[in-house]
């Protein structure tokens, strides 16, 4: 599969949902900064870092 570019959309919803699953707990899955304590700061930094537990499935020409 081709890995390409998020559109701001998906990127939104990405980390809006990453977030949530942090402050309900979810272990980080890289070694956050000590300064990044906020949950969505900590799903943009594993969005940067390109380690992110959720797979994109986009519907392409569906008819």
């Amino acid at each position: 599969m081709r890995k390409g570019k998020l559109t701001r959309f998906e990127k939104a919803r990405i980390i809006g949902a990453r977030a949530l699953q942090i402050a309900m707990g979810a272990p980080s899955l890289i070694d956050v900064p000590a300064h990044i304590k906020n949950p969505i700061d900590i799903a943009q930094y594993e969005t940067k870092k390109r380690m992110l537990p959720i797979t994109v499935r986009r519907m392409l020409g569906h008819k």
